[in-house]
């Protein structure tokens, strides 16, 4: 009876447990109010940085171009330190209250440089081209505000995805947070490029700035009053450690023999991860070599007997095969990232167009070049609720099966590809009416291109996503979301570098593209989208689900859209 009762009280105590209690759909509205406000803030910051260097700091054209290049590029790295400090370290939920403190921080400095006149250069005068130089406290200060901003919108961006995502037990529902993840960010990233860019354009950089301090501040009310409906994953050391083990254990043992009769005993079960549930015995025959950081070999016992000491010569099955999960994981990842250099080129090659077109629409009303980008944010946004109440449930009525992420990011490899070609044509086209004299193309000729971009997007980014936080080990999904945020970078500098090389090798990019050929610089991008769709299919075909279980589709990430 003394045994039954004190049973009793122990499943009494784990059933009050608040832990038991934490994550799931409540924590969703706290989520994404989080990542809507950190998304008009970065967006609202970011997108118009160079027409604040060049008209208030009086910083050259090129000049403000480059750092431009250098924030854009530095905002899409940084998340995977975040992501290393969230894995490692800290855990997810105190990176990401950390990281929007300092960013409001940043928005609130850059509010009081814009409000403070000896903080900026004095305006210049009206009708002359001199115009006084920051001094160097002006530029520090400005520096350290573009840096608090660009380490609170990279500690938040895929940190949040990440939290999101541990949230929810089943694959399937954390697919849908990505859905609604994407759907908060696009939609911020309209606000932002839109509302909060016209206010700075057409009433004060003080208030353009202050509505970003706004926001932000709303981000980080929010997230801290929902600290207590979250749940909070404890790294339990770095991560890394264990993947630099295998490769070096493997090493040390290159010359050690796998013998096809090898038995569960002859492989060391038990690693870093001791508390993991997992049923892996024996490890995979892909990438063989790796196998031998988990055989256990005569050198790896002391004289104790046991072997737990020689962690850099002995591994645990289960590290292994999360080492080889990643490994597999990495041409896919490369098809990712030549995906978006086109892309990018395109969104350059887009601007320089809208440039020499027609962009009145009405007689008060003229199209900024640079705020084309927001068509690609409303249909990505559109077509990612399309895809998710719609056609993913239509696809799988009909077929019986629901679309895999894979194959949804293979969609947006062709829609992708369809963009490229339209903007070819349509620049042939271009070219043709200004040979022949005639009036300017009307800018809206550049729209069913961006809208295939936008589609595009709404296919693959969600999914990618999806992909690669379903399958990376438990211990590194931080790092997973943040990749998306690295092919961007990444994308972004080779996008110049092909730019670059192509003005060096042809003479399709003059300073006047009325004279150049940018169609056939299109064409290139075509080609090398459909070599890559190749490629990427490919890799697909003899991909294989980690977490997939043929008989269940509900084990996904196969089903995670729907």
């Amino acid at each position: 009876m003394a045994d039954s009762k004190s049973g009793d009280t122990e499943v009494a105590h784990r059933s009050s447990d608040p832990s038991e209690k934490r994550g799931g759909w409540i924590t969703l509205p706290f989520m994404l109010v989080t990542l809507l406000g950190m998304s008009i803030t970065s967006f609202g910051w970011g997108m118009n940085l160079i027409v604040f260097l060049i008209e208030e700091f009086h910083i050259k054209n090129i000049a403000a171009a480059q750092i431009s290049n250098v924030v854009n590029g530095v905002v899409n790295m940084l998340p995977v330190v975040a992501a290393i400090l969230a894995d490692s370290f800290f855990g997810n939920i105190p990176v990401i209250s950390t990281s929007t403190f300092i960013s409001l921080a940043g928005t609130s400095l850059l509010t009081l440089i814009t409000s403070l006149n000896y903080l900026m250069p004095r305006p210049c005068e009206t009708g002359s081209i001199l115009c006084q130089s920051p001094s160097k406290l002006q530029l520090g200060i400005l520096y350290v505000a573009l840096a608090l901003v660009i380490i609170g919108s990279a500690g938040t961006r895929f940190t949040l995805a990440a939290a999101g995502a541990n949230q929810y037990k089943k694959p399937k529902e954390q697919g849908r947070f990505f859905n609604w993840f994407f759907l908060a960010l696009y939609i911020g990233a309209i606000t932002g490029t839109t509302a909060i860019v016209y206010t700075q354009d057409n009433a004060s950089w003080k208030l353009g700035f202050g509505l970003c301090a706004v926001a932000n501040l709303i981000s980080f009310i929010v997230f801290i009053a929902g600290v207590r409906f979250y749940k909070h994953d404890k790294p339990l050391g770095s991560p890394y450690t264990s993947l630099i083990r295998v490769l070096v254990a493997a090493t040390i043992k290159r010359k050690a023999v796998i013998s096809s009769s090898s038995k569960d005993e002859d492989y060391h079960q038990y690693g870093l991860e001791k508390e993991a549930k997992t049923s892996t015995t024996m490890p995979s025959k892909s990438f063989r070599f790796l196998n031998r950081a988990a055989l256990k070999t005569k050198e790896d016992l002391n004289q104790s007997g046991d072997s737990s000491n020689n962690m850099w010569r002995l591994c645990s099955v289960q590290e292994v095969e999360d080492f080889k999960a990643i490994l597999r994981l990495v041409p896919l990842w490369a098809a990712v990232m030549f995906l978006s250099t086109p892309v990018a080129v395109q969104m350059s090659m887009t601007v320089l167009q809208a440039l020499v077109m027609d962009r009145e629409l009405s007689p008060h009303f003229e199209v900024s070049a640079g705020s084309l980008q927001v068509i690609v944010l409303v249909f990505g946004c559109v077509f990612i609720m399309l895809n998710n109440w719609i056609i993913y449930p239509m696809y799988q009525k009909l077929i019986g099966k629901p679309l895999t992420p894979l194959q949804q990011v293979g969609i947006g490899h062709v829609f992708t590809i369809l963009s490229m070609a339209i903007s070819a044509v349509v620049e042939a086209k271009r070219l043709k009416t200004v040979e022949d004299g005639g009036h300017p193309m009307s800018v809206l000729w550049l729209v069913p291109a961006l809208v295939m971009v936008g589609i595009g997007e709404a296919f693959h980014f969600p999914a990618n996503v999806a992909v690669f936080y379903g399958e990376f080990p438990e211990s590194l999904k931080n790092t997973a979301t943040s990749l998306t945020s690295v092919v961007i970078g990444i994308s972004f500098y080779l996008s110049t570098a092909v730019i670059d090389v192509i003005q060096r090798t042809t003479s399709w990019l003059p300073n006047d593209i009325n004279h150049g050929r940018v169609d056939n610089v299109y064409w290139v991008v075509v080609i090398g989208g459909v070599l890559n769709l190749g490629y990427f299919l490919v890799c697909s075909w003899f991909y294989k689900y980690r977490n997939l279980k043929d008989d269940d589709h509900e084990q996904v990430p196969k089903d995670v859209t729907t």
